[in-house]
């Protein structure tokens, strides 16, 4: 039986089981069974794996195996005085090169992975989507604190059956705010003028208004992405635009209603 989950370490001193250690002919002879004797090597040492259990391991002189052993599991009964061959193996010593261990596919999976056109799996247990309830609310969100996709307003049968939860909201705005098209960049920090006083910005519904919007100019190079409201670039509707100059430069009021002075008492 072949098995490659474990490494083995064979060590060269006598073991406790001197029927069992003496048999490295018996353990050749049976790797004839599984491989040529031309691909083992000499007899490197053993292990003793258990009372009346001991596994012999010979060089493995394949191309590839650099490091593996054939290895020859060999019992014997009570008071018997005859080795019999339990297990024949190809295991790794200690210098074998293996390969990772498995990840499934879904945890290698990465976004830049898919493209446009891949179909993605169904996953019943997304922790980022939720049941889409009705809650029977008419407001917005900024008076009730509920995104609009969870608010009624969708007949039955024509509705999302998940909305993204609210783990998820936070996780893809601290994705698109730490993007290009937020405001840490080179675009922003040479505009005039940010997107939130762009007449070509397309404000977003729910909590998502409050940061973002998504960029409607053909001629910006964010045009149909999501842009933070304090990202900048070159296409701002009203970049250039000359200010219209003051008849009067505007004096500070003689009274200050605004500023509030705290006597003490």
């Amino acid at each position: 039986m072949i098995s490659m989950s474990k490494r083995i370490v064979p060590g060269k001193k006598a073991v406790k089981d001197k029927i069992l250690g003496a048999a490295i002919d018996v353990a050749r002879e049976a790797l004839t069974d599984i491989t040529r004797p031309d691909r083992v090597g000499d007899h490197v040492g053993m292990v003793q794996e258990d009372e009346r259990l001991v596994t012999h391991a010979f060089e493995c002189l394949l191309p590839g195996y650099r490091g593996w052993y054939w290895t020859v599991s060999l019992v014997r009964a009570p008071r018997a005085k005859k080795a019999s061959v339990a297990e024949l193996s190809i295991l790794p010593g200690e210098d074998a090169l293996l390969a990772p261990d498995w990840v499934p596919w879904s945890d290698r999976l990465q976004p830049s992975d898919v493209n446009p056109s891949d179909r993605m799996p169904y996953n019943p247990n997304d922790p980022l989507l939720v049941a889409n309830v009705d809650p029977r609310l008419d407001q917005g969100y900024e008076t009730v604190g509920v995104d609009e996709d969870a608010i009624a307003a969708w007949e039955f049968g024509l509705g999302r059956a998940r909305i993204m939860s609210e783990k998820a909201r936070s996780q893809a705005y601290r994705r698109w705010y730490r993007s290009d098209a937020g405001p840490r960049n080179q675009a922003t920090r040479d505009a005039q003028a940010p997107c939130s006083t762009c007449g070509y910005l397309l404000h977003m519904g729910g909590s998502a208004r409050q940061l973002f919007g998504v960029c409607a100019n053909e001629w910006s190079a964010f045009d149909g992405r999501v842009v933070s409201m304090d990202h900048g670039c070159g296409s701002h509707s009203e970049t250039d635009v000359l200010q219209r100059e003051r008849l009067w430069e505007q004096a500070s009021p003689v009274i200050d209603d605004v500023d509030i002075e705290v006597a003490k008492q």
